[in-house]
Parts: C-alpha cells; sequence; structure tokens
C-alpha cells in the first residue's frame, strides 16, 4: 500500500489518495477528499469538490482509474441533496433518491447521508476507484466485473414510510429481491452493508429488532454468520427516512474464499448483546485479501464499554481492538485503505485529529459527526484493509 497527498490549490481541495497495486493485477485506489471551507456557501464548496474530483481523474496517480463508488458526507442533507440527485430510481420511490453518478471515471454508486465533516466545511467525499475492471450499472446497482467475479454495489436506499424497524424491513427485502434477479443472495452473496438511523438513541432498537428477524428468515444466526456492519447515527435526505442502507455484495467466490474475525481476546460475539453483525470479514483472493472491519468502538470482550467519558482512553481501546481484528486476518494497519471515523460529541475533534494525524498521517481518514449506537460511546472507527498474499488456491481479484 502507498499512500500520497495531492494538493488542488486552485479548488482549495486536498485529496488524500492510497493505492493498491500488483503488476499483472487490478490496481485499486481509495481517496477521501477535503474542501476548505473559504466562506462559501455549500454551492460554491460542492463545486470545487467536483472539480478537484475531476483534476484528481487526469491526475498522473489516478491515471486509467474508474470511480465504483462514492459517498458524500454533507452538513444538511435535506437542504442540501436535492440539488445533487440526477434522476429517480425505480427501487428508491421516495422523493430522494441515491443513484448511479455519470460523469466523473463513468458509472459509479452515490450516497449522500448528513454526517458533518468536522473540519468546518460542508462535504467531504470518499472515493472508490479501480483500474481494469469493466464496470455498468442496473437501476442503481453499480456491477464491477474481472476474472469472473462480480462486485455489487448499492447505495442510499431508502423509504419515508413506516418507523425505523418496518422501514429496515422493507429496504432489507428491496435488496433481497435486487440480490436474486442477479442469481445472489443475502446470506450467500453480501460482504459489507452499512445502517445509518436518524436520531440513533431511539430509533436504532427498531432497526437492530428488524435486521434479527429478518436475518433469522434468511437463514443467518449465531450458528451460521453475520455480515460486516456498520449501524451509525446519520440522517438521510428525506426527512421521513428513518434508515439508510448501503451494501457491497460479491458473486463468483467460493465459500473458503469468505473468513469471518471475532478478536475474541478483546471482543466478544455480537448476538450476545442483541445485535447481528460480524466484526469483521475477509475475502481471499489469488493476488490479494481484502478486509472489511465494521463499525469498532471501545468495547471489551464481556460487551462492556470501555473508558466512559475519555475519549483519548476510547481511541485507543478502539485502535487495539481494530489492530487485533486486522491480525486475525494477517493483516496489520500498514494495510488500511481508508478510514471513517465517528465523533459523538464535535467538542472531541481537535484531540481526535491530532491522535489520528500522529499514528496515520498517511492513511485517506475523514472525521464526522455520528453519535454511536450506545450513548457512552464516544467514538467508532471503520476501516477497509488490502493486503498482498499470495492464496494460489483462489483466482485472482
Amino acid at each position: 500500500m502507498t499512500y500520497e497527498k495531492i494538493i488542488f490549490q486552485d479548488f482549495g481541495v486536498t485529496a488524500e489518495l492510497s493505492t493498491f497495486m500488483t503488476e499483472d493485477g487490478i490496481t485499486e485506489q481509495h481517496a477521501i477528499l477535503h474542501v476548505e471551507p473559504r466562506g462559501d456557501l455549500f454551492a460554491g464548496q460542492f463545486q470545487r469538490l467536483q472539480q478537484a474530483e475531476e483534476a484528481l481523474l487526469h491526475n498522473e496517480a489516478c491515471a486509467g482509474s474508474q470511480v465504483v463508488f462514492k459517498r458524500y458526507f454533507l452538513s444538511d442533507a435535506t437542504n442540501q441533496a436535492p440539488s445533487l440527485i440526477p434522476h429517480p430510481s425505480s427501487l428508491s420511490p421516495h422523493p430522494f433518491p441515491t443513484l448511479p453518478f455519470r460523469g466523473l471515471g463513468g458509472s459509479s454508486a452515490v450516497s449522500y447521508i448528513q454526517q458533518p465533516p468536522l473540519d468546518g466545511s460542508k462535504v467531504a467525499v470518499w472515493l472508490y476507484l479501480v483500474q481494469g475492471m469493466d464496470i455498468e450499472d442496473h437501476d442503481g446497482l453499480v456491477i464491477a466485473r474481472h476474472n469472473g467475479y462480480e462486485h455489487l454495489w448499492k447505495m442510499g436506499m431508502c423509504v419515508p414510510e413506516g418507523d425505523s424497524a418496518q422501514q429496515t424491513t422493507t429496504l432489507l427485502k428491496q435488496y433481497e429481491d435486487l440480490l436474486q434477479r442477479h442469481g445472489a443472495t443475502l446470506a450467500d452473496n453480501c460482504i459489507r452493508t452499512w445502517f445509518y438511523v436518524r436520531d440513533v438513541d431511539t430509533q436504532y432498537a427498531g432497526m437492530v429488532r428488524a435486521r434479527r428477524e429478518n436475518f433469522q428468515e434468511q437463514g443467518l444466526t449465531e450458528n451460521t454468520h453475520f455480515i460486516a456492519s456498520t449501524g451509525i447515527g446519520g440522517s438521510p435526505a428525506d426527512t421521513k427516512a428513518l434508515v439508510q442502507l448501503g451494501t457491497y455484495a460479491l458473486v463468483g467466490f467460493a465459500p473458503e474464499q469468505q473468513r469471518y474475525l471475532y478478536a475474541k481476546t478483546h471482543l466478544n460475539p455480537t448476538y450476545e448483546y442483541g445485535v447481528t453483525f460480524e466484526r469483521g470479514t475477509t475475502i481471499s483472493y489469488g493476488d490479494r485479501s481484502h478486509v472489511f472491519i465494521s463499525g469498532t468502538a471501545s468495547i471489551n470482550n464481556r460487551g462492556e464499554v470501555v473508558h466512559v467519558g475519555d475519549i483519548v482512553k476510547q481511541t485507543h481501546r478502539m485502535w487495539e481492538n481494530v489492530e487485533a481484528l486486522l491480525k486475525e486476518a494477517d493483516a496489520s494497519f500498514d494495510d488500511v485503505a481508508q478510514i471513517i471515523v465517528y465523533l459523538r460529541d464535535t467538542g472531541d475533534y481537535d484531540v481526535v485529529k491530532e491522535l489520528f494525524a500522529s499514528r496515520f498521517p498517511g492513511i485517506p481518514c475523514v472525521i464526522t459527526l455520528a453519535p454511536v449506537c450506545r450513548p457512552t460511546w464516544l467514538i467508532e472507527m471503520e476501516c477497509l484493509a488490502i493486503n498482498a498474499v499470495r492464496n494460489p488456491l483462489f483466482k485472482a481479484f
């Protein structure tokens, strides 16, 4: 993994870029773009960010890259997202659908979520780019194909009717129907999910209950497996939407290519406190492994919050937990391609920014305002790692 920082001074945007490259395989890149506030309105900041995205794709570092998906972190999704959305979606009947974005780098899955960047700007973006894959979209489902694999990205799914449990049930059923049309199932093919929950302190329980009931119907139990996931505070653009769902699924892999991560010395199984997700999942390919680390906080192997009220100690314990999960996947922080940090209290930003900048100066990272599912958790992070491990029994990525 290599890291670099590209400054687009004319646009007031900094791109943090990670690149994983092999001699004869697919190149993968993750970029997080930060825009200087400069005192302008959202339209001006977003325009400068778009200009920087285009400049990045023409930069030597990203020559030939295509954008598979992008996630915009907004300060006020309800007022900002409608002006960004290109056209309606058959799967998203609400007024604020999230859709493939056609233009910069071809077709890509796009989502918008209200999780304000804490650097003072109104918008930031995370991009996933590849070189050498065939990418197309089918009614909002973006498919990247190569070497017999199909990578299915569906972002920004919302519905406006019902409480958080009912919305979660509807979203999962819609997604399961979509997967079925592409020869896949939730249990066998979904690798990673993101559940963004409006007013997480009151609405999270409904989402958790509905997800657990749906998973049981799909054969996902403590005796089989769950799915790597982040469940975190975040407001969809539609004010009636209480839950927003993003997903990644994989078709064409053998079951033995997937392995779940537990780090039992540091963490307990999630079902012990009533939730249904895996702490992490690794997918092995012939030329690399992908490691998906779920939203992880300051918790011990009895499911207890550790260091209540201390943001510094919670950050260190969170890192310790993530490091244990990475180690179980034969990876380390040196393999991490991107990090998203979620904070409950904006007042902790300066401390956390300095902690991350000191330990991970090169890794693309965004710090957002997004309360964690337990009120006493002050911070949570998720990340994705790409490990240069050869697995001769499997096809290359």
